[in-house]
């Protein structure tokens, strides 16, 4: 009986496509992943990653689009603004980017350019990307924000970019900085505006849930903030302070965890209100999260609130207190990254081989004549197999195949054996896999069977540079093939890099109910087969490292245009030179010793002449080359 045919709505579904993707991505009637960045607008990934490769690019490579950035940025500001007029709110709400969250150029300009008639701002945590912002062309009411530790670099340039005319707060992360914002800003004869960061009791939810709290790295407790209140009183710049300001924490899970910080938050702004403090800005921090699974449940790789959810629930809670204390209601500020970024970027990359289990038919088939009796026992098994007997033949398989190498390690079964023995225990598992397909129950002991008899997709890319994240803390990122899509996938996978780590993989995967272990993917033949990575536009893009020196990957900014789409610009990764230069080295030392060698190689006749121009030229085309397999 033949096989139904394979629907785009079950590939969907199959890889959660719905649920994970905010609209910005769908299968097509086709059985193409296209991505949606505006209402009437889509474009095949598939076909425009096949354009770049016949257009001689290589991969990996980053499809980035900015309308997606552009879109999120619109989402998040219509959301508050919905929730205003609903809610009937006296302030207003100006969001600002953490630039921390990606500083890539395309990624600046594209949020300050969409955000511009919203006044959306920017946040700095570090004096060179207050250097970042202070160079982007933002609304003249919008926020600048100068947060983390700070030396006196920091305040003066950010004191300077009063001067430019930026709407610069400085946000004090401890009471002593205070006073070095005082001298300098009397030095520069230039009046601050200043923020606090108050200290939460209340915790997030999720992975960053102890970044909030009474434990929490920045933020004044209550007696520093009422400390710098009375010391701003002393030198009358009262009205210097303008912005309370929270955070508990990035990717928060669970929406009361938030309307419970912002509660407290707005209790804090409404005291100091109350007591004649001039305030005009309440900053609920970051945290709004992004569903990685699709799930919309509070597991840490999703999130139970949409945008507009989160946007009704922090100013219901904030117009509540203020009226409640009759204090003027504050213009509301967030500072969300990962949901306006996070959606604007896909990795592509290559499928270059496959490693599957061990199992050889050839060695299957043929048995040799004085064969051990622990080998013909498994033999007996496998053939054996069937629906009546398959768990008591699953633990006679795992009791052999132990004593399989016990006798291998004491010497008493040859290395044929051996392989034959491994083979055929290989062979019980996939015919037993396919024999309890489709059951009511799977016993516990046969949960991990689709795990152990994956197959290891080697694919052109760093887990440690471009999806830093999945190593070093687990998070999960939809994955998918971008092609074949009109087959049924009938292999199980698990994803290998080319790195030499043996970290360097990915074998935890999206779920609706559960993280998967395994990836249904199509069987590898040798033909392009590409897959996709995807919402990794936050953070990946800056955290990666220099493992194994594999650099920073190739990068296409693409349009979608109504029936079609181009690449606006090609950014190419770094190339090998680059990456040894940043670790000490100079071209032209390593060129010398290099040349040394193969004058010395020439003079002992290992290496002929043309094999010594041949073997240079092959060097330096490496260092100038792209860091991954082409």
């Amino acid at each position: 009986m033949s096989k139904p045919r394979y629907l785009p709505t079950d590939v969907a579904e199959l890889y959660g496509v719905p649920h994970w993707s905010s609209g910005f991505f769908r299968v097509s009637e086709r059985g193409e992943v296209q991505v949606i960045p505006e209402p009437g607008l889509s474009a095949s990934l598939a076909q425009i990653v096949e354009e770049l490769v016949q257009a001689g690019e290589s991969l990996p490579v980053i499809l980035r689009f900015p309308q997606v950035l552009a879109t999120r940025v619109r989402q998040l500001n219509e959301a508050f603004r919905t929730a205003i007029t609903e809610y009937g709110y006296q302030g207003g709400y100006q969001g600002v980017f953490p630039v921390k969250v990606n500083q890539r150029r395309v990624v600046l300009e594209t949020i300050a350019s969409a955000g511009f008639p919203f006044a959306t701002g920017l946040e700095a945590g570090s004096k060179a990307e207050l250097a970042l912002c202070l160079a982007q062309d933002l609304h003249p009411d919008a926020l600048l924000c100068c947060n983390g530790f700070k030396d006196d670099g920091f305040v003066r340039l950010a004191l300077y970019g009063r001067q430019l005319g930026k709407n610069v707060v400085i946000t004090l992360e401890k009471f002593s900085e205070l006073e070095r914002v005082l001298r300098i800003a009397d030095q520069l004869g230039v009046r601050p505006v200043l923020g606090l960061r108050f200290k939460l009791h209340a915790r997030g939810s999720g992975q960053w849930e102890d970044s909030g709290g009474d434990g929490a790295k920045f933020g004044l407790n209550a007696a520093e903030m009422l400390g710098v209140v009375e010391r701003l009183k002393q030198l009358d710049l009262l009205d210097a302070l303008a912005m309370i300001h929270c955070h508990i924490g990035s990717q928060i899970t669970d929406i009361r965890k938030i309307k419970v910080a912002v509660r407290e938050a707005t209790q804090v702004y409404a005291s100091l209100a109350a007591a004649g403090v001039p305030l005009r800005y309440l900053n609920v921090g970051g945290g709004l999260g992004v569903d990685y699974d699709g799930s919309k449940t509070t597991f840490y790789a999703s999130m139970n609130y949409s945008i507009s959810e989160y946007a009704a629930d922090v100013v219901y809670t904030i117009s509540e207190v203020c009226k409640k204390a009759d204090v003027p209601e504050p213009i509301i500020v967030s500072e969300s990254g990962r949901a306006l970024t996070a959606y604007h970027a896909v990795l592509a990359i290559p499928v270059v081989d496959i490693a599957g289990p061990t199992l050889f038919q050839p060695l299957i088939r043929e048995a040799a004549p004085d064969q051990h009796q622990i080998v013909t026992d498994l033999e007996q098994l496998h053939d054996e197999l069937n629906l009546r007997n398959y768990r008591e033949v699953y633990n006679d398989a795992v009791a052999d195949k132990e004593t399989l190498h016990n006798l291998f390690d004491l010497g008493y079964l040859s290395l044929y054996d051996r392989a034959r023995g491994e083979a055929l225990y290989g062979a019980i598992l996939q015919k037993l896999a396919k024999l309890i397909q489709g059951l009511p129950y799977v016993p516990d002991e046969l949960e991990d069977l689709e795990k152990v008899l994956a197959d290891k997709y080697i694919c052109n890319f760093s887990v440690f540079q471009s999806i830093p994240d999945t190593w070093a803390i687990q998070t999960l990122f939809p994955i998918m093939p971008l092609s074949r899509l009109q087959q049924w996938p009938t292999r199980q996978g698990i994803l290998v890099d080319i790195t030499c780590d043996s970290d360097g993989k990915i074998d935890k995967f999206i779920d609706l109910r559960d993280v998967r272990n395994t990836l249904p993917l199509h069987e590898y033949d040798g033909r392009p087969y590409y897959l996709g990575i995807f919402l990794t536009g936050a953070y990946q893009d800056v955290l990666g490292s220099a493992h194994n020196l594999f650099g920073r990957v190739n990068e296409a900014h693409i349009e979608v245009l109504p029936g079609g789409h181009r690449v606006n610009l090609f950014v190419r990764g770094q190339k090998a030179r680059k990456l040894i230069e940043n670790m000490g080295y100079e071209e032209k030392m390593l060129k010398a010793s290099l040349r040394a060698q193969a004058s010395s190689a020439l003079k002992r006749e290992k290496l002929a002449e043309h094999q010594v121009a041949e073997l240079l030229e092959t060097y330096m085309d490496e260092l100038l080359g792209y860091t991954y397999l082409e």
